[in-house]
């Protein structure tokens, strides 16, 4: 999982800190390609958090809004992420239900191999993945609220393989 477990330990850390208004919902979808369509069809917005390939060193953010991600060219798709998130969008455009907004705050890995764990990059661009998250529910007119006492968040996958 190494890098790729991005998206889960944003999910952890957000629910753990943060409590959402009502119609936002925090979800860890794995890497389901198309599968994603019954997840966002119909929605207002969405905003996915993941690892992106992208120019730049390990661990740095990168924010890609609808317009950028539809304009890319299509190429083959080769990694677990297959068919991609703009193939979703526009198989829902087709449909008629896409969502009128859609941003992906993603973050440049240093490794998406079998191990156990982020990379020190990638762990320590997770506070700016979570301000750059809670940045855009505001945005939307759907902030978050601070836990009183926020928990630390639940990666169990780490505690099992450690």
């Amino acid at each position: 999982m190494a890098d790729d477990a991005l998206g889960p330990w944003s999910v952890r850390r957000l629910e753990a800190g943060w409590t959402f208004p009502h119609g936002v919902e925090v979800l860890d979808l794995g890497t389901p390609g198309l599968d994603l369509s019954p997840f966002l069809a119909g929605l207002d917005a969405a905003i996915v958090v993941d690892t992106v390939a992208s120019d730049g060193a390990p661990g740095a953010l990168r924010v890609y809004r609808r317009a950028e991600i539809l304009s890319k060219p299509l190429r083959p798709r080769v990694s677990p992420h297959d068919p991609a998130l703009r193939e979703t969008l526009l198989t829902l455009e087709l449909a008629g239900c896409a969502p009128r907004e859609v941003v992906v705050v993603g973050v440049i890995p240093a490794r998406l191999d079998s191990t156990v764990g982020l990379s020190d990059a990638v762990r320590g661009a997770i506070p700016a993945v979570e301000r750059a998250v809670l940045a855009e529910l505001e945005r939307l007119g759907c902030p978050a609220r601070a836990r009183p006492a926020p928990a630390a968040p639940e990666i169990w996958w780490e505690s099992v393989a450690g």
